[in-house]
């Protein structure tokens, strides 16, 4: 039986989840789903421009896991770029860390901490 799966510490839900290319109905588009630790792991990585092992320690996370987590997520961010498909971010099994301020704020949910998107 394999090790239960521990929740990706995450600084907060964007308030925009999702992104398609302009002039494209999206339901003519193929969707691509960012869960939230992969989005997490982005914005820790490239926006924030932290070392894998920062930003791991922020998530709760392994430096190995991060890694797995922030290729994933550029994989899927470039087959959505160089394949004109819609981007969508929800999902996953995360904990919401409500106590510092992460750099976008507004997505923010207050008062719900560990939660199932």
């Amino acid at each position: 039986m394999p090790r239960p799966k521990c929740r990706r510490r995450i600084c907060g839900v964007p308030d925009k989840n999702y992104f398609k290319p302009r002039g494209i109905p999206a339901v003519d588009l193929e969707e691509v789903v960012l869960n939230l630790d992969e989005f997490e792991a982005i914005r820790l990585a490239d926006y924030e421009q932290l070392y894998q092992e920062e930003a791991a320690a922020k998530m709760n996370i392994s430096r190995q896991t991060f890694g797995r987590i922030i290729e994933t997520a550029r994989k899927k961010i470039a087959d959505v770029l160089i394949n004109g498909k819609a981007l969508k971010i929800e999902g996953g099994e995360v904990h919401l860390e409500e106590t510092k301020p992460c750099g976008h704020e507004k997505g923010r949910r207050n008062g719900k901490n560990n939660q199932q998107f």
